[in-house]
């Protein structure tokens, strides 16, 4: 039930003056979609940010400085450390980007299970931090899961989203290389990075000696604008120091892009330090009216009132919202007739990864830092299980020439040293995994009885872990990528399972799911509720699997698809 003790502020002007045709919880990747999609419709629309507010440019405070800047050259300290033990391990995260993190005091949650739940809270949210990979899903990751019975099928397929896709991607600027590749589709490709030459090689071999795809990595990065991305004012030098916040647009942020693109409309409000309590339903119309805030400085609780709801504030924090929206109609949180809501929570699996060395290709070196890898598609189980795992995987590769040589670590003072340093070192070569993990009632998030936030929130109880599917993938991983590192003549200098825990890959999906059947799902094919039509979930809580492609760009082409549908319904009165 609500919380009666909340101090509610209504403006004196009563409800009108609280009041839009849709409200965005979260501003991150696909609660930035989805404002931009309802501003460009015509809806005055209301994006709610529990964090700071982000401009470009002017909130990107170590954009443009040099490593001798930083009082340790960019290397986080041990006060950090110390003070920040979870948030430190996150990948990308260090002294140059570490005010786009949120620290460990600022939200806690329990780990009933070890569970790593990396967060951005600002305008923006994630997306000013994310790692770029943009490869679409193909059909076969969304046929897998009941094909092959390890989880419920997906409402839709790939025809459903690939024009969503293709709207999407001409938008945000996607580079990549037309390649024909079944288990990575094709998309709307700016120019992609070419490979270094060692890159080449592994192309080259892995394709002759084991019919395997070395790919230019897909990464929304702006190499060569279309006339969009141009008026957004985006275009990319290559610097590589993307989350540091890219006085270029270089890479698709929402502050760079989608907000911007929606506040021209004139449709768009953004209210920041707006820390979301609940979705509020109404019993007698029998749909959501709208959401209660509560002012993260202030503590002030706020109404405001809407036709269209969108939850965007990131799977975990979306589960926890709506766990935390109890009414007598819906007592176990909205739309949670069948008791699935915050179970089945999945990521990625992260834990391994491999490199060795090459000998030649001392007289090669490369142009510019591309940001952006390589990618190995998805080889297993691909049309029928063929393995002793379920589920796919894809691994991300690429291969770098050592910056200084073995000389010029181990010369002498002096010119020596100095030429030492000069001189480039030997090539080398990585890969790693992102495997898909399965879907499990056990693996759920649910809110505390006992234990608040700051805000009077219930905190979030996360119970998450690996199973022997994991373990058999890691294998088979470790197995296949030597081999071809192998194949193509790289000495293997290292190997790894780390055994990290959930979290770490930053690409926490499920909870509250799509589905045929609202037996056993959450959402429909237009991620409506399937008992609250008017509420739509966008971002990486809807996910009925995984996949084993990244799955931010998905979450875009889902969210605009689910506009486009939920403006629809609106105009017909269905909502």
């Amino acid at each position: 039930m609500p919380d009666d003790s909340l101090h509610v502020n209504i403006n004196t002007s009563g409800n009108d003056a609280n009041s839009y045709q849709a409200i965005v919880i979260g501003s991150g990747i696909s609660g930035g979609w989805a404002a931009k999609e309802l501003c460009e419709k015509g809806l005055k629309t209301l994006v709610l940010e529990r964090g700071r507010n982000i401009e470009h440019i002017k909130d990107y405070p170590t954009m443009n400085k040099a490593p001798w800047e930083f009082k340790n050259r960019g290397a986080v300290t041990k006060k950090m450390l110390d003070e920040n033990p979870l948030i430190s391990k996150a990948a990308g995260y260090d002294d140059t980007t570490q005010h786009f993190f949120v620290k460990d005091k600022d939200h806690p949650y329990i780990q009933e299970k070890p569970f790593d739940w990396i967060r951005g809270y600002q305008v923006g949210g994630k997306s000013l931090i994310w790692g770029r990979a943009c490869a679409r899903w193909s059909d076969m990751d969304f046929a897998m899961p009941a094909r092959d019975g390890y989880g419920i099928d997906w409402p839709i397929r790939y025809k459903d989203i690939a024009p969503w896709y293709s709207h999407v991607e001409q938008f945000i600027g996607v580079c990549g290389i037309r390649e024909n590749i079944e288990t990575m589709p094709d998309g709307e490709f700016l120019e992609g990075y070419e490979l270094n030459c060692v890159e080449q090689h592994l192309k080259e071999v892995i394709w002759d000696k084991f019919k395997r795809y070395y790919a230019s990595g897909r990464w929304a990065q702006v190499t060569d604008p279309n006339e969009i991305q141009k008026k957004q004012g985006r275009y990319c030098l290559n610097r590589n120091l993307c989350m540091r916040g890219c006085p270029f647009g270089g890479y698709f942020s929402s502050v760079t892009s989608t907000l911007p693109w929606a506040k021209a409309t004139g449709n768009l409000t953004v209210q920041p330090f707006s820390v979301v309590h609940s979705v509020i339903y109404d019993e007698q119309k029998g749909k959501a009216v709208g959401v209660r805030v509560i002012d993260a400085n202030t503590k002030k609780a706020t109404e405001y009132f809407a036709d269209i709801i969108f939850v965007n504030a990131s799977a975990l924090n979306s589960n926890l919202i709506l766990l935390n929206s109890t009414s007598k109609r819906f007592p176990n949180g909205l739309g949670n007739d069948n008791g699935v809501l915050g179970k089945y929570i999945c990521h990625h699996n992260y834990r391994t990864g491999c490199g060795g060395t090459f000998e030649g290709y001392r007289d090669k070196y490369y142009k510019v830092s591309k940001p952006a890898e390589c990618i190995i598609p998805n080889f297993r189980n691909v049309h029928k299980q063929d393995t002793d795992f379920l589920g796919g995987y894809v691994i991300f590769s690429g291969a770098y020439r050592e910056k200084m040589s073995e000389r010029g670590l181990s010369s002498a003072i002096g010119a020596d040293f100095k030429k030492g340093i000069s001189e480039p070192g030997g090539w080398g070569a990585y890969m790693y995994l992102q495997g898909e993990t399965i879907p499990k009632e056990t693996n759920h998030v649910r809110l505390s009885r006992d234990q608040t936030d700051q805000w009077g929130i219930p905190l979030l109880v996360t119970s998450v872990d690996y199973d022997d599917n994991d373990d058999k993938m890691v294998k088979d991983f470790l197995e296949q990528g030597k081999a071809m590192l192998e194949a193509a003549g790289a000495t293997i200098t290292y190997e790894y399972d780390n055994h990290q825990a959930p979290g770490l890959d930053i690409h926490e999906m499920g909870g509250v799911r799509m589905g045929k059947d609202p037996k056993t799902s959450l959402l429909n094919e237009w991620n409506q509720l399937h008992h609250c039509k008017n509420v739509f979930v966008t971002d990486g809580a809807c996910m009925t699997s995984t996949g084993n492609q990244s799955p931010s760009i998905l979450y875009m082409s889902l969210t605009a698809r689910a506009v486009d549908h939920a403006v629809n319904e609106l105009k017909k009165g269905n909502l």
